[in-house]
């Protein structure tokens, strides 16, 4: 796919170097990005109210569904007051980076209401994708993250399936798309609660429940 204004490679090293200026300055002006992961494209932006809204309004996000964080660096986690239990540090400490998403207590005041499930957790997860990871620590914290397809659309795993789907967000300049390639099919990350006395599987993916119990025997439920 040609570069587009609003259309930026996000491939080689070089390439998200020469980016990065460009992509700052879009999640300071509180809009959204589309970018790739380690499963699928997604969106996000900032954590802060006026970003987490945009995000929301351009998904047109229910309420009572969260988004995700990805971090890339445990440094994050701390500044935003979360709790990494015992537990969950022997997880995150084994299968961060990778595909492995925490739901964490804490960061009261500091984690936009919206960021939070039913149960008040926020989920966190350490990202391998080595351009991803570069752009979150130029940005100095985490990004939001929800799969960037409209309901009953699988999400995308290239950027012109984006484009296509959100060509007004795209022209209008309210969402900036990272085109780092088409994707391979993957396995989602696992989803493990971390807010209760017990570690719980609330939902199965690339890290299986064996897995998990090699380092936390009292894991409640299947991977």
């Amino acid at each position: 796919m040609k570069p587009q204004p609003m259309v930026v490679p996000f491939w080689s090293p070089e390439e998200v170097e020469a980016a990065i200026n460009g992509i700052l300055a879009h999640l300071a002006a509180g809009k959204v990005l589309a970018y790739p992961t380690e499963t699928v494209y997604g969106f996000g932006g900032a954590v802060d109210e006026r970003s987490v809204e945009s995000l929301v309004n351009l998904k047109g996000r229910a309420p009572g569904k969260p988004f995700l964080l990805l971090v890339a660096s445990s440094d994050m986690i701390t500044r935003l007051g979360l709790n990494l239990s015992s537990y969950a540090a022997t997880l995150a400490a084994r299968f961060w980076p990778g595909p492995l998403t925490l739901v964490l207590s804490g960061g009261e005041n500091r984690v936009p209401a919206r960021l939070r499930g039913p149960e008040g957790g926020v989920a966190v997860r350490w990202t391998p994708h080595r351009s991803l990871q570069r752009l979150i620590m130029a940005h100095g914290g985490p990004l939001t993250s929800t799969s960037a397809n409209r309901p009953g659309v699988p999400p995308a795993m290239a950027a012109d399936e984006i484009v296509t789907q959100w060509t007004d967000a795209v022209v209008r300049a309210k969402l900036l798309v990272l085109d780092g390639g088409r994707l391979k099919e993957s396995s989602p990350s696992t989803v493990v609660d971390c807010t209760g006395r017990r570690p719980r599987v609330i939902r199965p993916g690339a890290i299986s429940a064996a897995e998990l119990k090699e380092r936390v025997p009292d894991l409640v439920g299947d991977a």
